[in-house]
């Protein structure tokens, strides 16, 4: 397992966690601080079998590791690219805190247990910021620890460079109340919020990572057993933290359900009378120090939606828009469409004919990845709006400076209707508006079958030259829109202009 490499900025927060793992806590019995220069020639501490023994703590080494080889008997679930080795033995229970902050070259630092060609992996990290690496674990007395310092990233290589390793212990009184699975902070009631600071966190012996984190190093844990089935939504507002989501009774038994890894967010739905255990940790960057876990129900998902035209007719076809989403941030999984005359759909963005005019309720039903659904509804008023211009009345000739009559019949057979009929002047020379008329237009009216709309048109001099006239008129339904456009202009016979 090669360590994930995150390049991200952490010098400032790295040098003022150095300048913390080098102080010794005044608490601590052992405070001799060890620092030694290898030759630039050899490293002594090149091989497993010649590991440094650390006696006392804090401690802190600086040594040139670029003749650093790598060994076949060096475990490769981490890096081994140019390693070197460091060994320690608590003699109380401790948390162990062990870092290579200041060093120059991009390192890996890990730690194991058992004898060389038979280790097993206790941590391992790689850039807890741009180059450093730090690893943090709770310690049994008597056994020895293992520390590898590698060059990211890699096996089977050689190299290194200016390397600092110090280690230090921490006092089990100093550490966070919820640090051990053990002793969870219980959740009563939601919506639930604790900031905690994770550099007062370890990994206990037998803490395993969640799925989706690799390498968590210092963590704390809450519980929750909610008394109705009910989804929730796990946030945390740093990044470089993850969350796993576990159901269970002891470290040796959990069934991890969820994971995420900040900035994200986790929804699931929590079963009732279930406790569900919330183990929170840094595996990167900005995810070791203060950090706020918050617990909360989720909102239901919004299904949201619009269609065009707002006002359509038994002719249109009818475009919908969702705009569906999770505030939950679990995602949708599925949008059913109900338009209300008997008709379903599903998708996003789908369309619908209405064939006759009426108000139809349309639906949208979302339902997220985890379970939760909304439905929101609106009525579409369909109605078809149409008139049609069935007939021009003009004389068949005229003289200049005659003022003749023009009239327009509308017929309307469905709504009652304000329209607004231009009239214009056809000639070789071009069209040009001579009149516009706006009146209502009943259905059917009484006496006769259209609603007549008359114009007055007086000769000119430029008829006379063109020899003949044509009028044309072009009917607009006012507030609506026309569904059938192709009978809504119509142009008269020529008036011959004598």
């Amino acid at each position: 397992m090669m360590a994930v490499r995150r390049l991200v900025s952490f010098i400032a927060a790295t040098a003022g966690l150095a300048l913390l793992v080098l102080a010794a806590p005044a608490a601590f019995a052992q405070t001799t601080t060890t620092s030694t220069t290898s030759s630039t020639t050899g490293l002594t501490n090149d091989h497993f079998a010649n590991a440094t023994v650390i006696h006392t703590v804090p401690f802190s080494v600086d040594e040139d590791t670029s003749q650093a080889t790598f060994d076949p008997s060096d475990p490769s679930e981490c890096s081994n690219h140019g390693s070197v080795w460091f060994a320690y033995t608590p003699t109380s229970e401790r948390t162990i805190d062990a870092d290579t902050f200041g060093s120059s070259y991009d390192t890996v630092l890990s730690a194991w247990t058992g004898t060389e060609g038979a280790l097993s992996l206790i941590a391992c990290n790689d850039d807890f910021g741009t180059l450093q690496s730090k690893i943090n674990f709770q310690a049994t007395p008597g056994t020895t620890y293992y520390f590898m310092v590698a060059q990211c990233c890699g096996n089977g290589g050689d190299g290194g460079g200016l390397l600092t390793f110090s280690l230090d212990q921490i006092d089990p009184a100093a550490l966070a109340g919820n640090d051990n699975f053990a002793d969870a902070a219980p959740i009563a009631s939601l919506p639930f919020s604790d900031t905690v600071d994770l550099s007062r966190s370890s990994i206990e012996p037998s803490e395993r990572s969640p799925f989706c984190v690799l390498g968590m190093q210092n963590s704390v844990w809450y519980a929750f057993t909610p008394a109705t089935t009910e989804f929730v939504t796990v946030t945390v507002n740093q990044s470089g933290v993850g969350v796993g989501v576990e159901t269970g009774s002891s470290l040796t038994n959990l069934n991890e359900i969820g994971c995420m890894q900040s900035p994200d967010r986790f929804t699931f739905q929590a079963q009732a009378n279930t406790t569900y255990y919330f183990q929170v940790g840094g595996f990167c960057c900005d995810g070791f120090g203060p950090i706020t876990f918050g617990l909360d129900v989720a909102p239901d998902p919004v299904s949201d939606f619009d269609f065009v035209p707002r006002d359509p007719s038994s002719f249109d076809t009818v475009q919908f828009y969702d705009f569906a989403h999770d505030p939950a941030g679990a995602g949708i999984s599925s949008l059913v469409w109900r338009f209300g005359d008997g008709a379903t759909t599903t998708g996003s963005i789908p369309t619908h004919q209405y064939t006759q005019d009426g108000g139809y309720t349309a639906e949208l039903t979302v339902t997220t990845v985890d379970g939760r659904t909304s439905t929101t509804s609106q009525v579409v008023q369909v109605r078809t709006h149409d008139v049609a211009i069935v007939g021009i009345g003009v004389p068949k000739s005229a003289r200049v400076g005659q003022t003749v009559a023009v009239s327009v019949d509308v017929a309307n057979k469905r709504y009652p209707e304000t329209v607004q009929v231009d009239l214009y002047t056809s000639s070789p020379g071009g069209s040009q508006q001579v009149g516009s008329l706006t009146q209502p237009v009943p259905v059917r009216p009484r006496g006769g079958a259209v609603t007549r709309f008359a114009f007055r048109y007086t000769i000119t001099q430029a008829d006379r030259a063109a020899g003949e006239l044509t009028f044309t008129a072009q009917a607009s339904i006012l507030d609506h829109h026309d569904a059938l456009l192709d009978n809504n202009q119509l142009g008269s016979t020529p008036v011959r202009i004598v």
